[in-house]
């Protein structure tokens, strides 16, 4: 941390003054903070087609990740963590079939979804877009996201910076290698959002 005698400091102007005790409260605000994800209070969801007569719905109920995040700039990173096999429609059946050969083949192909990007176009100073890539069957496409809602607040218990978001966006999941369904008129537009709370490390 940046300190400045007593002495030096009554030798200083008024207006020189101000600013050496503004200066360490000013370099505080800008450093980016990294925010761990909260594992129970987030949970990707989506919307895929079924044969174009009914839209399915689900969530991952397991992820993981972390966010680095610069309020003074609207920038920073993203990272979230998605594991295929805590896919959950809702429906057992469902939930097995997906897992299964049919669609993920989680025996044989990666077990875990990662969305990487960064946070982009700032309007009031908070960003408004992800910018990233989402790895999935062993393939990686860019994918943008939209934030329709971004607020950070001390946590109530810990008190450390407590963020929160929703970014949303789509994908064509045959560009990743899932077609099932392809052939029997399945669209492949799957719509993705990513509701995320994330609490400061430190």
């Amino acid at each position: 941390m940046l300190t400045i005698a007593a002495d030096k400091l009554s030798a200083l102007p008024m207006k020189h003054l101000l600013l050496a005790l503004c200066l360490p409260m000013t370099l505080a605000q800008a450093a980016p903070v990294t925010y761990q994800i909260d594992p129970a209070h987030t949970f990707p969801s989506f919307e895929a087609d079924h044969m174009g007569i009914s839209v399915w719905r689900g969530k991952l109920n397991r992820s993981s990740g972390s966010v680095v995040y610069d309020k003074a700039a609207g920038t920073g990173t993203v990272e979230v963590s998605m594991d295929l096999a805590s896919i959950d429609f809702g429906l057992s059946a469902l939930n097995d079939w997906a897992r299964g050969q049919a669609l993920f083949n989680l025996a044989s192909k990666p077990a875990t979804a990662v969305y990487k990007g960064r946070l982009a176009t700032p309007v009031n100073g908070v960003p408004s877009k992800v910018e990233g890539e989402l790895s999935l069957n062993g393939v990686t496409r860019p994918v943008t996201l939209s934030i329709s809602a971004l607020k950070c607040v001390p946590h109530p218990l810990s008190k450390r910076d407590l963020c929160g978001a929703d970014a949303y966006g789509s994908f064509q999941r045959d560009d990743f290698g899932l077609t099932a369904g392809k052939d029997y008129g399945f669209k492949m537009d799957v719509q993705l959002r990513i509701q995320i709370e994330a609490v400061a490390t430190e």
